[in-house]
């Protein structure tokens, strides 16, 4: 099996847990202040723990809460409360299933443009011809270069 889909399917699987979590939803006024609070921090308190001045807090809070964030910023913040920063991107399906949808549309395009031998009408395929073609183009594609998967718009 090639090396690409043996990766796809270690982080799918790391991932899958992940997926459709509520605790990854960010609580409406943000982790920082969520952590902060719950720890009895006062912005004070925390600005001198992040080394900087007090009214930079509430400006920190509120650049998470309209996602002007930069990760090295919260970073910092969350080692001042003795946190870690966990950053991910969790896919909203299985990656091996978003493969697979991509390669179908692929497919389904090429067939409709005629890219593979004339359009559909023009070859005359039959029901079952069809669904046949189909099936070899997907097989076709999710066995060569994924990357070939996303030239096309």
């Amino acid at each position: 099996m090639k090396s690409h889909v043996l990766a796809r399917r270690a982080l799918d699987q790391r991932l899958s847990a992940l997926r459709g979590s509520e605790a990854l939803a960010r609580p409406p006024r943000g982790w920082v202040k969520a952590v902060r609070e719950a720890l009895g921090m006062t912005t004070g308190q925390f600005a001198a723990r992040l080394g900087v001045s007090q009214p930079r807090i509430p400006a920190l809070e509120k650049a998470e809460t309209e996602g002007r964030i930069t990760l090295n910023s919260l970073r910092e913040a969350a080692q001042a409360m003795n946190c870690t920063l966990v950053y991910a991107l969790v896919p909203n399906q299985p990656l091996e299933a978003m493969i697979e949808a991509r390669a179908a549309a692929v497919a389904e395009r090429r067939l409709a443009a005629g890219g593979d031998g004339g359009a559909v009408e023009d070859r005359g395929l039959t029901a079952y011809g069809l669904v046949t073609e189909r099936e070899r183009l997907i097989d076709e594609l999710l066995c060569g270069n994924p990357k070939r998967l996303w030239d096309e718009q």
